[in-house]
């Protein structure tokens, strides 16, 4: 895809590594914007994503990307922070899942949006779904709405006439609907990685409650699976 930086609008991306927010760039990009890709390595259990997003990244033409280290292990409280914690596996979790990261989408989308002010941006997207997820209260549109609202009244582009806009595109799509239309649009979910406890190697346990939504989600998509499971991983 060309690219004519003149005429096209810019826009900061969310990238973990994983199938959402690989989906949500390639959104990004056929809409015509110019992406600029945020990564955070904040302690996460499952790091090699980060590895994923650089891959990503480059494959879907981000213009930039950028990695942030923050510490929130150091505040704990979750599976993916806490080498004390278990990753919940065989079986769907009710409720809030010790997996939630306490206000990890709220520092994120801070983050990019002081990162789209600098690049004079008024477009964020994230990969957020509020249908085949976890649990997380941070994933669902009442709070995309009102984060948005926000950055409409905290920043100084708002303020002063550029409104600033959170786009959420997976929020009401099923994981089969995410990954179809991925696919459409090029995505390689190869090299994406979903599972909260992947091994050095970057293969996904397959027994975690992202890698069923993941497994769930291709199988419902009547699409192959190219995720790297390890060997005996519960297929």
């Amino acid at each position: 895809m060309s690219i004519d930086s003149a005429s096209q609008p810019k826009a900061v991306v969310l990238l973990s590594g994983g199938l959402d927010s690989a989906t949500a760039l390639a959104i990004a990009r056929r809409r015509g914007f110019l992406p600029h890709c945020l990564s955070f390595d904040y302690g996460q259990r499952h790091r090699v994503e980060l590895l994923a997003a650089e891959r990503i990244a480059q494959h879907l033409g981000a213009i930039a990307h950028r990695t942030i280290k923050l510490d929130l292990a150091q505040f704990g409280s979750s599976a993916l922070t806490d080498p004390t914690i278990a990753v919940p596996v065989e079986g769907i979790t009710t409720g809030i899942p010790v997996t939630y990261v306490p206000a990890r989408n709220t520092i994120m989308l801070s983050l990019a949006l002081a990162w789209a002010e600098v690049l004079d941006a008024s477009d964020i997207f994230i990969g957020v779904n509020a249908v085949d997820y976890s649990g997380y209260p941070d994933c669902r549109p009442e709070f995309i709405r009102a984060f948005e609202t926000m950055a409409n009244l905290a920043t100084k582009a708002a303020v002063e006439g550029r409104r600033m806009s959170i786009h959420a595109p997976l929020i009401q799509l099923s994981k089969a609907e995410i990954i179809r239309q991925g696919t459409a649009l090029g995505v390689d979910y190869a090299m994406t990685i979903s599972c909260y406890q992947p091994n050095q190697d970057g293969h996904a346990c397959g027994i975690c409650d992202s890698c069923r939504l993941r497994r769930e989600g291709f199988a419902a998509a009547e699409l192959p699976d190219p995720t790297p499971y390890r060997q005996n991983a519960g297929q």
